[in-house]
């Protein structure tokens, strides 16, 4: 009997693993469907008027192993150093434990939008630990599982204070010491729903009879740390509404927004475990009085019974959300980066309260040792009292002192032409605070100087919060590692089974596809880092963005879209842009198939735009 050799040649046996079938499968399928081939099956199938008239392009095609090699290659050009630059961005450890049964385990990252609550109890369980993490550090009654990120959560949170409040105003007051990029993206929100954005501070600008809401960063942008209750009280006495951008692992040590009297908090939850991977994905939280949990965005788990009168969790509240009630949603927010705010709440799981204060007390104490030893260099700090963030007086010698920074291998905050912002993080190590020193003309060890406090007075907190047994139960590794087994084998995901379900979240991330997440190259760049130290990330970009120009036969792609729906959002600003371009301002219809994804007629709400559903005729087309 003579071998039988394989019908795979290397190229294939490397990459049909993605696809599945084999050549002698694939002739099966086609013999059972009565075609010769897969031409003559999208011959029968896709009609020639949207097909393209010539393959795609991209070059020579790469093993799997040719790929991350290749991609290895593209790594290697982005610069690694230590990023204090803040601005909502910092270093963080995630546990080993996490990144193995979480971030690299298919069971977690191939399932699907928890919409069927009887297979997705364990991606529920997780997601009420993480709501009931973010009610507890801001005090606030409930919380949503998970936002996009913390620039678009503030902008959901004005559109949301704008439908509540019982004011007639249309202008929202922002803090100054807002992250940047926040302040960005509320004013792009704004402008097409006829909302005035006043930017300044709190304390002295801020006219409360004039406005319908206002957001303050908490702590700020700059390091500021203030207490805005008298503010918020204000805002209450004449119907407007408060807002609070805060960070979470501040929170642990600082007096709460929900103590301050606010009524919407926001923030990220990166820190909490997810590496900075030069801008996202990251989760974002929104927590909000009782009052107003009817108008937030977001999806909210709940707890229920199931038939047999056991408890079991599931979507909450759903008919505020998109694929209900479309255009009049409360947001076009859909699933929203639901592995990242999982990993989240492992983090708050794994270390529990007692751990995520003594991470948060570290930060600062190292924040205070390194304003100790620049303040006996002769620098003016800024404030006095602070979390993890200084602002330091430099004069002329801003680009001295950031150059040699980055020669001793870090990154400073480069702010206006005269001062520098440093964050310290969970990864700073005292190694990091002598070269931050160096660069500054120092030459101390950080042992020449004793630990102490810097927080404001009167600002501590004072409550107990994560106290649900799941935060005091996972110490031990092996603990965890059952816990989150347990969690998973409750959840129906792609590792187990096909999931007979069709959306724009179905799709194959390949082990290999997953693996260079992680590397750190890619994983701990900081979003705002010099550009020539992400030349890497800038190669990927370009690449990406060539092949999807290809795809579509456009001419330019943005990748700033955190979702699909959020890119529905940007193309109609880009289609609303182009008109008011030409003097076209009354142009403000948008048709929607009454097929259409939920989010389409959110989005086009969002835009400013009135939406005139067109119904689909039998066949799936468009009916004109």
């Amino acid at each position: 009997m003579g071998t039988e050799f394989t019908d795979y040649d290397p190229y294939d046996f490397a990459n049909r693993r993605h696809i599945g079938p084999s050549p002698a499968e694939m002739d099966e399928m086609l013999a059972l469907l009565g075609v010769d081939s897969l031409d003559a099956l999208i011959d029968q199938t896709v009609p020639a008027s949207i097909r393209q008239a010539e393959p795609l392009d991209w070059g020579t095609p790469m093993t799997e192993r040719q790929a991350l090699d290749a991609l290895r290659e593209t790594a290697d050009m982005n610069v690694k150093l230590v990023s204090l630059i803040g601005q909502g961005y910092y270093g963080t450890i995630t546990p080993p434990v996490i990144q193995r049964n979480i971030l690299e385990n298919p069971a977690w990252y191939t399932a699907y939008t928890p919409y069927q609550p009887e297979i997705s109890q364990g991606r529920l369980e997780a997601l009420l630990n993480f709501q009931t993490m973010i009610c507890d550090l801001t005090g606030l009654d409930i919380a949503s599982s998970s936002l996009l990120d913390e620039a678009t959560a503030a902008a959901e949170a004005m559109a949301m204070t704008h439908r509540v409040s019982k004011s007639k105003r249309d202008v929202f007051f922002v803090d100054a010491d807002c992250h940047p990029q926040t302040i960005g993206v509320i004013r792009t929100r704004a402008e097409p729903l006829g909302l005035s954005v006043v930017v300044g501070d709190p304390m002295t600008d801020l006219v409360p009879s004039d406005v319908f809401g206002a957001i303050v960063q908490y702590p700020g942008t700059y390091g500021h740390v203030h207490d805005f209750t008298a503010t918020f009280s204000a805002l209450h006495a004449e119907n407007a509404l408060a807002i609070v951008a805060a960070d979470p692992l501040a929170l642990a040590l600082l007096k709460t927004p929900g103590d301050m009297g606010a009524d919407i908090a926001v923030g990220s939850m990166q820190r909490f475990g997810v590496p900075m991977g030069y801008g996202g994905p990251h989760a974002a939280y929104m927590a909000v009085k009782d009052a107003h949990k009817r108008a937030m965005p977001g999806r909210i788990v709940g707890v229920s019974v199931d038939s047999r009168g056991n408890r079991a969790y599931r979507l909450a509240l759903q008919t505020r959300e998109q694929h209900i009630r479309r255009e009049k949603a409360t947001s076009n927010i859909c699933t929203a980066q639901v592995l990242l705010a999982v990993m989240a709440s492992m983090y708050g799981v794994f270390h529990g309260p007692t751990g995520i204060k003594a991470i948060a007390q570290r930060v600062h104490q190292r924040a205070a040792l390194l304003a100790t030893g620049l303040e006996k260099l002769g620098y003016t700090i800024e404030p006095d009292a602070f979390f993890d963030t200084i602002t330091v007086e430099v004069g002329r010698l801003q680009r001295v002192i950031l150059d040699a920074a980055v020669a001793g291998g870090v990154n400073l905050r480069k702010i206006g032409d005269d001062r520098i912002g440093i964050s310290i993080d969970e990864r700073t190590r005292p190694g990091n605070l002598e070269a931050v020193w160096r660069a500054f003309g120092g030459d101390f060890a950080a042992d020449d100087f004793e630990m102490g406090y810097r927080l404001p007075d009167g600002m501590l907190r004072t409550s107990d919060y994560m106290t649900h047994p799941v935060f005091h139960m996972n110490r031990a590794e092996s603990e965890m590692t059952r816990y989150m087994r347990r969690l998973s084998d409750r959840d129906l995901a792609l590792d187990r089974s096909m999931i007979p379900l069709g959306s724009c979240t179905m799709k194959l991330n390949a082990t290999a596809e997953m693996l260079p997440i992680t590397w750190p190259e890619f994983a701990e760049l900081h979003p705002f880092v010099p550009q020539d130290q992400a030349l890497g990330y800038k190669a990927l970009i370009d690449d990406l963005s060539a092949k999807l120009c290809v795809i579509t036969g456009f001419d330019a792609v943005s990748m700033q879209p955190n979702s699909g729906a959020q890119g529905e959002y940007a193309g109609l600003l880009t289609i609303r842009a182009y008109h008011h371009g030409r003097g076209d301002t009354h142009r403000d219809i948008c048709l929607i198939p009454t097929s259409a994804h939920g989010t389409n007629p959110a989005s086009a709400q969002m835009a400013g735009m009135k939406v005139v559903p067109v119904r689909s005729a039998e066949n799936g087309d468009i009916d004109v």
